[in-house]
């Protein structure tokens, strides 16, 4: 039957019948419907659980009031001011009040691995390790400037694995360090202060700049770890957390002040919403309006668990699932990624080895849909059985989540680097670049977004993963948290379950929800932190 298209009425038609529409608007429409509804009752169950972790009710009327009056009022008039600007200044006044608030709960999660994981000791002699790899890399590739990067890769990390015990053992035999602070603003505040000059420099093409950069942040950094530690900023917090939250926020500043474009307006969104928090709180201070009496607080997020809800708290899990996740970073991210590479760009696809490969690809693809559970028994037979590690511990468990999420990251990477254009190979190939200069240069820059998209899915399953955890023994509840890789942990997802199981009300609605909302946080704070990084690359590409 011969069809066209009627470019009055913009139909379809054909020699005996017109084309009907009706179903594919029904199937949009159902599936619209069906993401809102979704969407919906999400956003419903969080809220009632926030609703059971803050407790809004139990406030006084009169703190709602001044909080309204001078926070939320003003950053919304500000904000709908900077919206009819019509230059992008409200996206950049949300951005750079979330930039600081991200680096906050990152210096804070690298805070508590200082606290409680990695001594003074250890991170010196890390450091000194890391600038005598760095030495030899160095050194390395000025007698073989044509190394590879397979090679330069292998160079530094054996050097570094080798040389990590030996300055351990070195240091050790001191009597004494430098304080702390003191260490922390030689290795990050001036490594921050560095890597800001480096930006700088690029983006503004003149070295002058870049050190005039690096001397503002180091003297920034330094002259705060002067401040009163009656305020509650010690010399050791205010450097971590200036490195991983102002050198961020100051950089995107200077950026949008660059550009002189009439944007720079919006950076102070941020100073509105800070003032606007401190005014609100000084007056309710003055005025004795009671906040709400929150399960979720300061104590909450730094207590161990009790068997009284009203100490009951979160730490120790939180750290567990911090190191939980390092491990599953570790030792599912890179082996994913590599066996996506090697499927796509290196096997072959003809003869017997194509048959074994096809095989693989649909044994990968059915691994993706097994049981949480299954993988759990498959961690206890294989690391605690065979390989003799203690049940229970963190890189047992980070090793057996990694096993759940590593198919979700080989066929998302197959995917992404299946959707690199061919040509972009055959010009490669074409300059005279090898196989791995190809896919180093050209494949991985491009499918990097595609990558951690389903990468940032994975490990969002894997922080909220219960069952292989009680397969392998972690702990349902732990009062001191981890103090390295191979002691005994129990991860947020753990606890929770063991506060639900509890008689009291308190534990299993008040306690229980938040934990759920701080879990939730933390996942948050990781998938923006890949989603981040995801659409640097986009705009690179």
């Amino acid at each position: 039957m011969a069809t066209g298209h009627d470019e009055q009425t913009g139909e379809w038609f054909g020699d005996t019948e017109q084309i009907n529409r009706l179903p594919g608007k029904v199937f949009a429409a159902v599936c619209l419907a069906a993401t809102l509804f979704g969407i919906v009752m999400v956003a419903g169950l969080l809220a009632y659980v926030t609703k059971d972790a803050i407790r809004p009710f139990t406030a006084n009327p009169g703190w709602f009031l001044v909080f309204f009056l001078t926070l939320v009022l003003p950053s919304t008039a500000f904000l709908g001011y900077l919206r009819q600007r019509t230059d992008g200044g409200a996206t950049v006044g949300t951005t750079a009040l979330g930039i600081p608030l991200f680096g906050l709960l990152l210096g804070s999660g690298v805070l508590l691995l200082f606290i409680d994981v990695l001594s003074i000791f250890e991170w010196f002699a890390f450091v000194i390790a890391a600038v005598v790899a760095g030495g030899v890399l160095a050194g390395h590739r000025r007698f073989r400037s044509r190394a590879s990067f397979l090679e330069e890769l292998l160079v530094g990390a054996i050097t570094l694995l080798g040389l990590a015990p030996l300055t351990f053992e070195f240091v050790s035999t001191f009597p004494s360090l430098p304080q702390a602070w003191i260490i922390y603003l030689l290795t990050f505040g001036l490594g921050g202060a560095a890597v800001g000059g480096l930006v700088v420099a690029r983006r503004r093409r003149d070295q002058r700049s870049g050190l005039l950069a690096f001397a503002a942040l180091f003297v920034t950094v330094t002259a705060g770890v002067f401040i009163d530690p009656s305020t509650g900023i010690t010399p050791p917090v205010w450097v971590i957390l200036f490195t991983f939250a102002g050198v961020p926020t100051a950089l995107y500043a200077e950026g949008v002040v660059r550009r002189r474009d009439g944007r720079p307006v919006g950076l102070l969104f941020p100073l509105v919403v800070v003032a606007g928090t401190l005014l609100g709180a000084a007056l309710v201070n003055l005025l004795g309006f009671a906040g709400p009496e929150a399960w979720l607080d300061f104590q909450f997020l730094t207590n161990a668990n009790s068997r009284f809800p009203e100490e009951a708290g979160i730490y120790p899990a939180l750290i567990g699932s911090i190191l939980m996740m390092v491990v599953v970073a570790v030792s599912s991210f890179p082996i994913g990624v590599g066996a996506a590479l090697y499927l796509e760009e290196y096997a072959p696809s003809d003869g017997p080895l194509g048959v074994v490969v096809k095989f693989i690809e649909i044994n990968i693809a059915n691994l993706a849909g097994v049981p949480s559970v299954v993988y759990g028994l498959l961690g206890l037979a294989l690391f605690v059985n065979w390989l003799n590690f203690a049940s229970g511990i963190v890189i047992v468990g980070g090793m057996t989540v990694g096993l759940l999420i590593l198919p979700i990251i080989i066929i998302s990477a197959q995917e992404a680097i299946r959707a690199v254009p061919e040509s972009l190979r055959e010009a490669s190939y074409g300059m005279g670049a090898t196989r791995w200069q190809t896919v180093r240069r050209v494949v991985l820059p491009e499918a990097i977004p595609g990558i951690l998209t389903g990468s940032i899915l994975a490990f969002g399953r894997a922080i909220g993963e219960t069952a292989p955890l009680l397969m392998i023994g972690a702990a349902a509840s732990v009062f001191r948290a981890p103090d390295g890789f191979f002691d005994i942990f129990s991860a947020m997802p753990r606890q929770i379950y063991t506060w639900v199981g509890q008689p009291s009300q308190e534990f299993q609605y008040g306690v229980m929800a938040a934990g759920v909302v701080a879990l939730v946080t933390v996942m948050l704070s990781m998938n923006a932190a890949a989603i981040l990084i995801r659409n640097k690359y986009e705009r690179r590409s």
